[in-house]
């Protein structure tokens, strides 16, 4: 029995690797990039459409609570729950990606998501099961987290590794575009679903619509993804027989410096981010009483310049060096911070918008190179590993309880140590990548 049990564990492993290591017959630049835009589109939008309907539908569903603000942030610690996840799954998917390939990787990790994200919208609420519709939601938004910690690092690598040495940035900023297109795609269907029907009718059923969705995107990335063949470096690592047997452990011993600044170096990314997207949500639509469909309206605008600041920075990060670009990137963070409560508090939508809108080009500035400068600073052996955990643990450090911590510094001192709780992460970010110039700047050499 055992040795039966063994012969089928070997030949799911050799099945797996033979997926990834047919003869490579070369992945059009085009088919490159579509793969790892539309995979992280995919990703980005499952995972988004929870954290808007963690602010607008679970607290009235899965958390009934005489007070509103204890619902809410009940929602939001659901929310934190894949932050915690995705380390786990950058260790499992990155394990595989390393060992057997990036491509089968990657399509695993977009199976894991995706069921996790249609059995969220099937999910009975609180009124029908009981205690059991809040822990199904934290386990189906378990899985979401495990997912994306298997699918932003292959596809990262899936561009950049297939990429000419002075377009390092510019290839790896197409993963990162996924974030931008996956916010406006889920924003944008929520907003319609909302003036579409009645507030009863958007609870009862509306809010299910894109969770249930999600599987036909799914579809289309698996089509995609199968097409693509597996990229050079990583043949080239197999052929000289130069696989790390364990790279979680080598990450973690051999690469310390690595994994520590990286991560560091990217937590201001997350924080600003779901600051400027779930906190403000919540803030707006509660503190400054905007109505739920303006606010998204003017979310979806600042996504412009979140896209906008993406391919922007690539193109000064290929010129002037990924170190240089986020350090210019956070010290201007920075400076936002002191200013987040006077710019967000005018009561005027239109300069609320500007708010959002200068915040999310500033994400965009600091997100597009991330990807680039994470994997570049790992050999190709554990590249997929340790640039998804140094991203996914950054995600822990930096955004899985940031709405929280957020909504209570707000509600207890005042909307401007909000803006000082950037501005201190933005500084450790700072340190850490002047700590890592010399790093990035050799591995961009």
């Amino acid at each position: 029995m055992i040795g039966n049990s063994q012969f089928v564990h070997s030949l799911k492993f050799d099945m797996f690797e033979a997926m990834n290591q047919q003869p490579n017959t070369g992945n059009p630049v085009s088919r490159i990039l579509t793969a790892s835009l539309i995979g992280t589109t995919i990703e980005f939008f499952d995972f988004y459409i929870y954290a808007t309907a963690a602010v607008l539908v679970f607290p009235k569903l899965f958390f009934p609570s005489a007070d509103p603000t204890s619902a809410t942030l009940e929602s939001l610690a659901t929310f934190a729950l894949a932050f915690f996840a995705r380390p786990l799954g950058a260790a499992i998917f990155g394990h595989f990606g390393d060992r057997k390939g990036r491509k089968a990787t990657l399509v695993a990790a977009l199976l894991t998501m995706g069921p996790s994200t249609v059995a969220i919208g099937l999910l009975p609420g609180y009124a029908s099961i009981g205690i059991a519709a809040p822990i199904l939601l934290a386990l189906f938004r378990f899985g979401q987290g495990l997912g994306l910690g298997g699918e932003w690092g292959g596809a990262v690598l899936l561009a950049t590794e297939n990429a000419p040495a002075h377009k390092k940035a510019w290839y790896g900023m197409f993963p990162q575009l996924g974030a931008p297109i996956g916010f406006l795609l889920s924003s944008g269907t929520f907003f319609i679903l909302s003036k579409a029907m009645s507030e009863a009718d958007f609870l009862s059923y509306g809010w299910r619509i894109p969770f249930i969705a999600s599987a036909l995107l799914v579809w289309v990335g698996l089509f995609v993804r199968l097409k693509i063949s597996e990229t050079p470096e990583f043949m080239k690592m197999v052929n000289k027989e130069e696989r790390s047997k364990v790279p979680f452990a080598d990450v973690f011993v051999k690469h310390t410096a690595a994994i520590t600044l990286g991560t560091l170096a990217t937590i201001t990314t997350f924080l600003l981010f779901y600051l400027m997207t779930v906190f403000t949500l919540s803030w707006g639509t509660t503190a400054l009483h905007y109505t739920k469909s303006s606010f998204l309206i003017i979310q979806m605008i600042s996504m412009l310049a979140f896209g906008l600041g993406i391919p922007l920075s690539a193109v000064l990060a290929d010129k002037y060096g990924r170190n240089s670009m986020l350090i210019v990137a956070t010290v201007c963070i920075i400076i936002f911070g002191l200013v987040f409560a006077p710019l967000f508090t005018t009561g005027s939508l239109t300069m609320t918008a500007v708010f959002l809108s200068i915040g999310m080009f500033l994400m965009g500035l600091t997100y597009g190179p991330i990807g680039t400068a994470l994997a570049g600073i790992f050999p190709p052996a554990v590249r997929y590993t340790g640039a998804s955990l140094a991203f996914t643990l950054a995600g822990i450090l930096g955004a899985s309880l940031t709405p929280y911590l957020a909504t209570t510094l707000a509600h207890k001192y005042g909307l401007a140590y909000v803006g000082y709780y950037l501005t201190a992460a933005a500084f450790v970010t700072l340190l850490a990548l002047l700590g890592a110039k010399k790093m990035m700047r050799q591995q961009a050499e």
